[in-house]
């Protein structure tokens, strides 16, 4: 056993460190859009290669949920976030520092896979390593933490972008990473592996690595290809095809590694379509919204209009933390939900949309978001032994990253021109962003009423003591089976007694 760092326990300090792991690479992605021609053109890439670094990006940090877990069953895991912290500092010294198109490569994929090693292996212990009272806190700040650094991005970048450079906002990356790394090494508390007898399962990995990195190339030629040109179309719909097979792997085998048949209950599959729902429609719906601005207005004020969203998600976590533990927050992320479909259709009054529309819905989409995403987790979470909390973890991130990051290019490869102007479509894929807000809310409603159940509250101790789950989830259509044995009785009535 490894000494203990002098800040080991301390909650403010653990929260800290998971805050300065997560947000770099976040705000990165977000912020990405004004500074991309800057990138460009300082590192002589083209529009296609801009497009392939940010898909292979998002592709290692899908990719890397399933590697944590495979990682943090068999290996020490506060070492191995050590490890990644490191080379969280390298990649991001990388991209910082690059001179040339593969070295910005390499930096921003070593970035967005460490940030999802560290989410899995960093985030689960915050929640589960503290009193029942902390957990309130926890899931306050990992929602401010992931969709405030999301939100935060697009301002971020345009004001970097108003001063015609991109790589101060790299450097500075590069130093919250080294001050995330220093912490890790402040409040060290060595730990063994979760599970030595846990499935080593090449196969997930291998799955997961190559369907993500197929499906995001795919994604990224769209910039500049047709969407049925073989260059684009081919790998992503094989990549589709691979994470398809990896789920049905993962649910029909018996010594896998996500064990997803654990979560095939009423509870976690309608927390799954609601955050895949809600991440999809609300970072596509903000992505085109504004791509067509783009044309109008500067970066710097672009990013100014949409600050509401923000502010939305920050009052949103905070509303979520005062409804925590308690059962209304089945009822918070249907909320969230509907504020998102209001958010989009604000948005949709005018293509591109007005600056009042634009301040309002970017407002009502951060309140949206805000009130799904992290209350879905909570929702699949709650439902299984705290045991599992990272599996459910690298689940929920990887349908995330997928739903928030591939779907984008598709929709905007149909909405907006090569000149980077909206072509007809922009306002049918809109209402596709629609489309996917008020289908997740309907179809978690679904799922409510055909589970045969009311919302429970959660009981925390219980779950933070590993032995049950924070409630117990009905089967999927649990209630339309009892409905269905009903009726069979009724129809064959009462046995008749014998004379």
């Amino acid at each position: 056993m490894l000494r203990p760092g002098p800040l080991a326990g301390r909650y403010p300090a653990v929260a800290s460190m998971v805050v300065l792991f997560l947000v770099p690479y976040l705000v990165l992605e977000a912020a990405m859009q004004p500074i991309t021609p800057l990138i460009a053109g300082s590192l002589h890439m083209s529009t296609q290669g801009m497009s392939l670094a940010s898909g292979m990006g998002n592709a290692a940090y899908a990719a890397g949920t399933v590697l944590a877990v495979q990682f943090a069953q068999h290996l020490p895991q506060r070492r191995m976030l050590l490890i990644y912290a490191v080379l969280l500092v390298i990649g991001s010294v990388l991209a910082a520092a690059s001179t040339d198109a593969a070295m910005f490569f390499v930096g921003h994929i070593l970035q967005g896979l460490c940030t999802s090693l560290l989410l899995i292996a960093a985030g689960p212990p915050l929640f589960l390593g503290y009193p029942a009272g902390k957990l309130r806190w926890t899931s306050m700040i990992m929602n401010m933490c992931i969709f405030g650094a999301v939100a935060a991005g697009p301002l971020i970048g345009g004001a970097q972008a108003s001063f015609h450079a991109w790589r101060p906002l790299f450097w500075i990356a590069a130093g919250v990473a080294v001050l995330g790394l220093l912490l890790a090494r402040l409040t060290f508390e060595d730990a063994p592996p979760a599970n030595r007898n846990a499935p080593k399962d090449g196969k997930a990995i291998a799955l997961a690595t190559a369907g993500s990195v197929a499906a995001f190339w795919g994604a990224s030629e769209l910039s500049t290809h047709a969407f049925l040109n073989p260059v684009a179309f081919g790998p992503l719909l094989g990549g589709l095809v691979l994470i398809i097979v990896l789920w049905v792997y993962q649910y029909r085998g018996t010594h896998v590694l996500l064990t997803l048949r654990q979560v095939a209950s009423t509870y976690p599959v309608a927390g799954i379509v609601v955050a895949v729902c809600a991440a999809a429609a609300s970072v596509s719906a903000i992505a085109l919204t504004s791509g067509a601005l783009a044309t109008r207005d500067t970066p710097l004020h672009l990013g100014l209009l949409y600050l509401p969203e923000l502010g939305g998600a920050v009052v949103a976590s905070i509303v979520f933390g005062v409804v925590f533990g308690t059962k209304f927050i089945h009822y918070f992320a249907l909320f969230g939900m509907a504020c998102l479909a209001a958010g989009i259709v604000v948005m949709l009054g005018t293509v591109p949309p007005t600056t009042g529309a634009t301040l309002a819905g970017s407002g009502l989409i951060g309140v949206g978001v805000g009130a799904s995403v992290v209350p879905a987790l909570f929702l699949a979470g709650f439902s299984l032994r705290s045991a599992s909390i990272q599996r459910v973890f690298a689940i929920l991130e990887l349908m995330r990253a997928f739903a928030a990051f591939m779907i984008v290019p598709i929709l905007t490869h149909f909405a907006i021109s090569l000149a980077g102007y909206p072509t007809e479509a922009m306002r049918t894929t809109l209402w596709v962003c629609f489309g996917l807000a008020v289908g997740g809310t309907l179809v978690g409603i679904l799922l409510y009423v055909l589970g045969g159940t009311a919302p429970p509250t959660p009981s925390l101790e219980k779950f933070l003591d590993g032995a049950e789950p924070g409630w117990k989830s009905p089967a999927l259509l649990a209630g339309v089976r009892r409905a269905g044995r009903r009726g069979a009785t009724d129809q064959d009535g009462p046995a008749q007694e014998m004379p």
